[in-house]
């Protein structure tokens, strides 16, 4: 293992680790979904307080 992790250590530069990165980042964002909930994200950073999930104004109604 010793001789394995010397011959590999520092190989590639920068450049070509950010591509391996993109790379991968690009294959596995094929294969993501979109949140459930999501148009909800806005209210949750404006910081609206949801009641067991649902917002107030909803709960009015």
């Amino acid at each position: 293992m010793r001789l394995r992790t010397e011959k590999s250590k520092g190989s590639g530069s920068r450049a070509a680790c950010l591509a391996m990165v993109f790379k991968l980042a690009e294959s596995a964002g094929r294969s993501w979904r979109r949140l459930n909930g999501s148009e909800y994200i806005r209210d949750v950073i404006a910081g609206v307080v949801f009641v067991d999930g649902i917002r107030p104004e909803r709960l009015a109604e």
